[in-house]
């Protein structure tokens, strides 16, 4: 096979190619091999973050100055891409874990918050989420009405539930989003960074079995009287709805880079099960109906890193804009469901059964589909752009 058709190593400079390389090989030593074994095992593997912290990707994007290697956003992609392409648990426990809390602590936290947290974190004797959905309040974020209840003597109790929380069952840091006075709708809404070991949370498995990333932890987070101290506030009280916005922002090209992954591993198991497998006296591969389906794979595979690179580099630039992380996250979700979707019929009934990944990723992929904006609110996020401009 020749794998240099799908891999974006050509695309690079020399640093970012070998860069790419060692990320690809640290992931297949390290995560691809437990990868269908978490899954059907639903097991959350807690030695995964150790192996992520000591290759460096907990604390990649972080800068330096606080302890991290100070990734540019092409790398974050380049990493992203390569866990997502070995093992989706992985990659999504590293979207929170870095892009939603460590990142999050590191622009908006205050000096005493970044040194209490920001090291275990990195160095992956931490753990992290980010309690921000609840069951009535997912993409309307404002309307969350988790309630943090002024103390007599400073700080806050919070009270209220919060649901699909990756990492939620095994944290030990949670950056949690309550409102100080409901009337106030998104002004009122404040984060707060705190641990999780404290008195006043329960915390309880997802009901029912997931689609996909069965080997991620997904929680229920109950708040009963959780107490935080006035310190413990990220950002400024009534700001949090910006800081939720700016984590989201920054997980969101991990989610479209993971998808680039799931893609390019689907494409490279159905090339090679369709030039293996033979059917009337030929390989499949040879067939021109198959033929069509792997070049349309092939050729959305290279459109959606374009677009993801793009968004990765006007990043860097200063310059990157809410249509760049939109189009980026949809185009490259959707057609990395299409490619999986494909990926299982082309390998037909074995296409069926966890023999082959190909089904994995078609599960995994759905996730990305929906978390961090669903690609109903990208579209909504680009159409309203247009209808302002043509208003103005």
């Amino acid at each position: 096979m020749n794998a240099e058709l799908w891999l974006p190593d050509a695309d690079l400079g020399d640093a970012d190619r070998e860069f790419a390389r060692q990320m690809r090989g640290f992931a297949e030593r390290k995560l691809a091999p437990h990868a269908r074994a978490i899954d059907e095992a639903r097991t959350f593997r807690r030695e995964m973050v150790q192996d992520l912290a000591a290759a460096g990707v907990l604390g990649g994007p972080v800068a330096t100055a606080h302890g991290g290697q100070g990734w540019s956003p092409l790398q974050l992609a380049l990493a992203h891409e390569e866990l997502g392409a070995a093992c989706g648990n992985a990659r999504g426990f590293c979207a929170v874990q870095t892009g939603l809390v460590t990142q999050c602590l590191a622009r908006f936290g205050t000096d005493a918050q970044r040194a209490n947290w920001l090291p275990a974190l990195i160095d992956g004797t931490s753990i992290g989420c980010f309690a921000l959905t609840e069951p009535d309040a997912g993409s309307d974020v404002a309307s969350l009405t988790t309630r943090a209840e002024p103390r007599t003597g400073g700080g806050y109790t919070i009270s209220g539930q919060k649901h699909w929380i990756t990492n939620g069952g095994v944290a030990d840091v949670v950056i949690v989003f309550a409102t100080v006075d409901p009337a106030l709708g998104r002004k009122g809404i404040t984060a707060f960074v705190a641990d999780t070991h404290r008195p006043g949370l329960r915390r309880a498995p997802m009901p029912g079995v997931e689609l996909g990333h069965r080997g991620s932890d997904h929680a229920v987070l109950t708040f009963e009287g959780f107490e935080v101290a006035a310190d413990e506030v990220v950002g400024e009280v009534g700001r949090g709805f910006g800081v939720a916005m700016g984590g989201l922002a920054a997980g969101r090209l991990s989610v479209a880079a993971g998808a680039v992954g799931i893609h390019r591993a689907a494409l490279a198991a159905t090339v090679s099960f369709t030039t293996g497998r033979k059917q009337f006296g030929q390989p499949l591969a040879q067939f021109q109906m198959v033929q069509e389906r792997l070049a349309d794979m092939l050729t959305t595979l290279h459109a959606s890193r374009a677009l993801v690179h793009r968004c990765a580099r006007r990043r860097a630039a200063g310059v990157e804009t809410h249509a760049d992380l939109a189009m980026a996250k949809l185009y490259a979700t959707e057609a990395a469901a299409k490619a999986t979707d494909e990926a299982v019929m082309l390998h037909g009934a074995r296409g069926y059964s966890s023999e082959h990944p190909v089904e994995r990723l078609w599960r995994d992929v759905q996730a990305l589909r929906i978390y961090e904006g669903t690609s109903m609110i990208q579209k909504t996020i680009l159409g309203r752009m247009l209808a302002e401009d043509v208003r103005g």
